[in-house]
């Protein structure tokens, strides 16, 4: 249930300065946003006295509309919140802002909100008849100094608004950035806080680029699509031609929150929660229990890789059941028939291979309590949608992993949200990849439950440790990725391999550090719907390692960043009932890590089962050593850990 509240400030909390010059306080009172009206409009972020933002000038340009601004002050108030958030980190999330509205033109207005984790701003019109186009929106973030940033770059150089969100972090001075865009989130490391630039409910419109430049981070956006060609080899759709404007409007309607999430801990960024609290609320209504969470045993990554049977491993019947057969003893909740169920050159997915009997494999999982979930493109299942989802309900799929947007104009968004809310209909779940990071759709449409748009373990198939430095990423993407929403990081590579011994190998990937630190990944990453990428054979001959990873669950009550450093090290807590799970991991640097067990609640003993880096893990990757203790909230443990390590803990209320 959600509950609002609406209150009027009290005095203190906003002030008029002048008609040009107005300010608006977190609730707390130690962030203020300074903003300044005449001609144009720009605001100012101070947090405890410190500027970290300075004049960042925002505007909707809206095509043929008044020249000058007419700013008035329409509306101050608290909004307070406290929403079930089903599937995300928290069971439940509050939220508390001060917010104020300002008129800036006959249609248009912008609407502030100070929170106590940070600051966000949207474009608001009323008024409007039939359609509009937006030539462009104007939003400069500009900083104090030049201070470091985080930048997530476009890796495709010639059309840099087309990839698949899908980079490591170029850390450098904001006058030391690439002259290539960057996709959101970015952080700033503005001394003694950090400033995280993300976007919220953007529906209908196209997401953010950025480019730096001496101590500013400038917006860019992509042009609505006018035209369109299709890649052979998948019948993936891309643009060729754009119109001159990036987003076509109708009628009255609000625009994305930009969000700047201000944090003095790097403990506060993992768990911040701002871009769902700032999201449209759940359109699927109370009951969503229909929505399933669990863990997948996956066939790509580990490519179809089956040994010790007495069948041809491949797309076919037998390797299929053979999938389904160990998910089932091992009481995971799902398959996925990724690439090349149908033929994906036909752009036909409602067609399967002649090898495969869908319907008979579906059975199958139903009778084992294994759900199938199959793969496709974005606009292949888009242009087949109605079909789709009817045929494959109807059969018993439960849902579709969406692949290859890799786009964010206002044309994809559109697809994205039409998929999800026609899915919903047919009560099929979404993992979505090869998409832009998310933007709070997990909470108005709760069936998406996972997200790519993250550098993860497929890089190991075909990167080396000078061109992609996994356990650098691991320490660093939850920090600032994890602000935004879900990863489908896709772990549980049991090759594991030191920095010295790590090969890129396409049919038998391994991946870099530590067996601990992988199966950290499992309870560092938010990932209701989470992948065991590696082949049943291997995991087989792993059991406990397997048992410990199936033992997991995939949705929890409450998480905790115990301790943390970005690129150097982290650990979470999460727990689920009177249970919690721990998991930490290191960048390729040893180091000793103390976890304080004092989130746990007095006076209860928890039996803790733990897997540890072993003490040969330096070389061999793959040990590790298995404890048992028992602990209390007066605990504190000194965990070692090897290069490219990590542990994880399993506690157990007695």
């Amino acid at each position: 249930m959600t509950k609002y509240f609406f209150l009027l400030f009290f005095a203190g909390t906003v002030c008029v300065q002048a008609q040009s010059h107005q300010s608006l306080t977190s609730p707390n009172g130690q962030l203020k946003v300074d903003i300044k009206t005449g001609s144009d409009i720009s605001f100012s972020v101070i947090d405890k006295g410190d500027t970290l933002l300075r004049d960042c000038k925002i505007d909707l340009c809206i095509s043929g509309k008044p020249a000058k601004m007419n700013v008035k002050r329409t509306g101050t108030k608290t909004i307070k919140e406290t929403v079930a958030a089903p599937l995300y980190k928290f069971s439940t999330v509050s939220s508390e802002a001060n917010a104020m509205t300002l008129s800036l033109r006959q249609n248009t207005s912008v609407e502030f909100r100070a929170y106590n984790e940070g600051v966000a701003y949207r474009f608001v019109t009323k008024g409007m008849k039939g359609e509009y186009t937006i030539d462009n929106e104007v939003a400069d973030f500009n900083f104090a100094k030049d201070y470091t940033a985080w930048m997530p770059y476009s890796t495709n150089k010639e059309k840099p608004k087309a990839m698949a969100f899908q980079a490591q972090y170029d850390v450098a001075p904001l006058s030391q950035s690439k002259a290539i865009e960057a996709f959101l989130p970015v952080t700033v490391d503005c001394g003694k806080a950090k400033v995280t630039i993300l976007e919220s409910d953007v529906e209908a419109y196209p997401g953010i680029f950025v480019k730096g430049s001496k101590a500013a981070l400038k917006c860019e956006f992509a042009k609505r699509p006018k035209a369109f060609d299709y890649y052979p080899w998948r019948k993936q759709k891309y643009v060729t031609a754009t119109e001159d404007y990036i987003a076509r409007c109708e009628g009255n309607r609000t625009f994305p929150w930009r969000v700047m999430v201000v944090t003095h801990d790097d403990k506060e960024m993992p768990v911040n929660t701002l871009v769902y609290s700032l999201a449209s609320s759940n359109r699927l209504g109370n009951d969503t229990s229909w929505i399933k969470a669990g863990k997948v045993a996956w066939d790509w990554w580990n490519e179809w890789g089956v040994s010790n049977v007495n069948f041809k491993a491949g797309i076919n019947q037998q390797t299929y059941k053979h999938y389904i057969d160990f998910a089932a003893k091992n009481k995971l909740e799902y398959i996925i028939l990724d690439e090349g169920w149908y033929n994906p050159k036909s752009g036909d997915m409602l067609t399967v291979i002649p090898e495969l009997n869908l319907q008979e494999l579906v059975d199958y999982g139903k009778k084992k309590n294994v759900g199938i979930i199959l793969w496709t493109v974005f606009n292949v299942l888009d242009d087949q949608l109605d079909a789709a989802c009817d045929k494959y309900a109807a059969m018993g799929i439960k849902g579709f992993k969406v692949d290859f947007l890799d786009r964010n104009d206002q044309e994809a968004v559109e697809m994205v949200y039409r998929i999800a809310a026609r899915c919903a209909k047919s009560h099929l779940v979404l993992d979505y990849h090869g998409i832009y990071p998310p933007t709070g759709i997990n909470r108005t449409y709760p069936n998406v439950i996972n997200f790519e748009s993250v550098f993860g373990m497929e890089e190991a198939k075909w990167s080396t440790t000078k061109n992609a430095d996994m356990p650098l990423y691991d320490v660093t993407y939850p920090f600032i990725r994890g602000m935004a929403g879900y990863v489908d990081f896709t772990p549980g590579g049991m090759r594991n391999a030191s920095k010295q011994d790590f090969q890129p190998i396409y049919n038998n990937p391994m991946t870099m550090g530590t067996r601990c630190h992988q199966l950290a990944n499992y309870i560092i990453d938010d990932s209701p719907l989470t992948m065991l990428a590696d082949n049943p054979t291997i995991y087989e001959r792993e059991k406990e390692c397997t048992d410990f990873i199936a033992s997991l669950p995939t949705v929890f009550d409450k998480m905790i960043c115990v301790s943390g450093k970005m690129g150097e090290h982290i650990v979470i807590a999460r727990q689920q009932g009177d249970n919690w799970y721990v998991g930490g991991q290191t960048n390729w640097e040893a180091r000793n890590i103390t976890v304080d067990f004092s989130f746990l609640p007095s006076g209860v003993s928890f039996d803790a089962y733990s897997l540890l880096d072993g003490i040969n893990a330096d070389k061999i990757a793959t040990d590790y050593q298995a404890v048992r203790t028992v602990v209390t909230n007066k605990t504190k443990a000194l965990i070692q850990t090897s290069s490219g390590g990590g542990f994880v803990i399993k506690l157990i209320k007695k």
